[in-house]
C-alpha cells in the first residue's frame, strides 16, 4: 500500500496540472513519465521473480500478484515462449502469475534486465499515449533431477500513458499515470 500510495504522491508532485488544461505531455513531464514506466516495468520484474520462486509462501505470492496485476491495464496479455517451441502463448495477467506459480521445477530464477524505451510515446486519438519499453528475461528451472531448463527472451511492453483525476482537500487535480499494457515475446535464444 505504501508503494501504491508514494507512486500517487511523486505522480501528483510531478504531473499536476489545473482541470482546463487540455495540453499534451510537455518534454519535462515526459522525462519524468518515463522514468515512472520503467520503475513499473522494474518493479514488475521484482514481482515475477518472487511469484516465481518456489521459496515464496502461498500467501505472499498471491498478495504480489495483487500487487502487480494493478500496474496493468483491463485484459493485457502475457506472452510465454520456450525453446522447446516456436509457438508463442498469450495469457491474461492473472492466469500468468498462476502458471508462474505452478511450474514444474524444485528451484526457478527469473532476472529481468537492459530494461529500455525503443519507442517516443505517440498520442492516440483518445487522448492516451502509448509507447513500447523492451526488457530481456533470463530465466533458469531446475528440478530435484539436477534437470536444468535456461532461456533468455527479449520481451516488449506495451506503455499506456493517461490522464486520471483525484480530489485533494475538495479540489479535483489532473495527473499523468503510466499503465502497463500487453507484453509480446519478440524472440527466445539459450
Amino acid at each position: 500500500m505504501f508503494k501504491r500510495l508514494s507512486y500517487v504522491v511523486a505522480l501528483m508532485a510531478f504531473f499536476a496540472v489545473s482541470t482546463q488544461a487540455q495540453s499534451p505531455v510537455d518534454p519535462n513531464r515526459e522525462k519524468a513519465i518515463d522514468s515512472l514506466a520503467l520503475e513499473k516495468v522494474k518493479d514488475l520484474g521484482k514481482y515475477i521473480a518472487i511469484i516465481g520462486n518456489k521459496d515464496t509462501p502461498f500467501s505472499e505470492a498471491n498478495r504480489v500478484m495483487d500487487r502487480a496485476e494493478e500496474l496493468f491495464a483491463p485484459g493485457s496479455e502475457m506472452g510465454v515462449s520456450s525453446l522447446a517451441s516456436e509457438e508463442i502463448k498469450y495469457y491474461k495477467v492473472r492466469e500468468y502469475f498462476q502458471r508462474l506459480m505452478a511450474l514444474n521445477y524444485d528451484k526457478v530464477n527469473i532476472e529481468w534486465y537492459d530494461v529500455q524505451y525503443i519507442s517516443d510515446l505517440e498520442r492516440q486519438p483518445d487522448g492516451r499515449y502509448v509507447g513500447v519499453v523492451t526488457v530481456y528475461q533470463k530465466f533458469e528451472g531446475t528440478t530435484a533431477d539436477k534437470l536444468n531448463y535456461k532461456d533468455t527472451t527479449k520481451k516488449d511492453i506495451t506503455i499506456y500513458v493517461e490522464k486520471k483525476k483525484t480530489q485533494i482537500a475538495g479540489r479535483t487535480i489532473e495527473f499523468w499515470d503510466v499503465i502497463l499494457g500487453d507484453i509480446r515475446v519478440s524472440e527466445t535464444s539459450v
